[in-house]
């Protein structure tokens, strides 16, 4: 909220501006937001109003996050966003992280960015350096973090770039985790490799993403020979919102009715 920022801003920053430098000043802005955020730590657009992300008011994602992570919020997790915010500038950004910190209390916030925003790191937020597209970095995090629970795609919004991103690290995901891509409007627009008219073209996010929804009746197919993808296998649901995708982790085995005695 503005107002928030403006209170501790104008009221509580001048009392100590002349002894904190910047990084000070950060955590003395979140520990006023922490109390005022004391009674309301699992309302997540409460939340997002505070720590001043745009997953509310630029977007309306926080009512979806809650219906799909609220049976994570108070178990010990890791949880990855792609993307700090705030561009090439080291001290802007890390609203999302700092609300996902706040919203899992037993959770390990990690993340990275193409630039270095280390200065955002503090306890149970941890921040790399590096590329999405760049599968060494993305191993190398992966192998340090030590398992996944949730997984955001905050990040270029590329479309080359998010299913590449998918590719490499939905199988580093746990069984019963969740993969989230954001701001999949970039699918119909052409400056970030999306498709207007081909709205099914599976090198779009949106394409792609529907073109995996068949995948989820795989043993209703009549046909001895298909041989199912990993995708088929392990996704056991897909939920689409605006600008918004969720994706299950799980073993996709059910037998069909049908086809059990074939």
């Amino acid at each position: 909220m503005k107002k928030v920022d403006q209170f501790l801003r104008d009221k509580i920053l001048p009392v100590f501006s002349n002894k904190l430098d910047g990084r000070q000043i950060r955590r003395v802005k979140n520990f006023g937001k922490r109390l005022l955020t004391f009674h309301k730590r699992d309302d997540l657009t409460f939340l997002a109003q505070i720590y001043g992300t745009d997953k509310w008011g630029e977007h309306w994602y926080t009512p979806h996050y809650d219906f799909h992570f609220k049976s994570y919020r108070k178990q010990k997790i890791n949880l990855l966003e792609i993307g700090v915010g705030g561009y090439d500038k080291p001290l802007s950004g890390g609203s999302s992280l700092r609300m996902w910190k706040r919203y899992f209390p037993k959770a390990t916030i990690f993340s990275f960015d193409i630039y270095d925003k280390k200065p955002h790191e503090e306890s149970r937020i941890r921040i790399f350096q590096g590329s999405q597209v760049d599968p060494e970095f993305l191993d190398g995090i992966c192998a340090e973090i030590g398992g996944l629970d949730i997984i955001i795609d905050d990040g270029s919004h590329l479309n080359e770039h998010v299913l590449f991103t998918f590719h490499h690290l939905f199988p580093k995901l746990k069984m019963g985790g969740i993969y989230v891509v954001e701001d999949t409007q970039t699918s119909y627009w052409e400056h970030y490799g999306g498709q207007l008219e081909e709205r099914n073209n599976s090198d779009s996010i949106m394409g792609y993403f529907k073109s995996l929804v068949d995948g989820l009746n795989h043993s209703e197919f009549k046909n001895k020979d298909y041989q199912p993808t990993y995708y088929d296998l392990n996704i056991i649901s897909i939920h689409f919102y605006h600008n918004l995708i969720f994706i299950y982790k799980g073993e996709n085995n059910e037998i069909s009715n049908l086809n059990k005695n074939l």
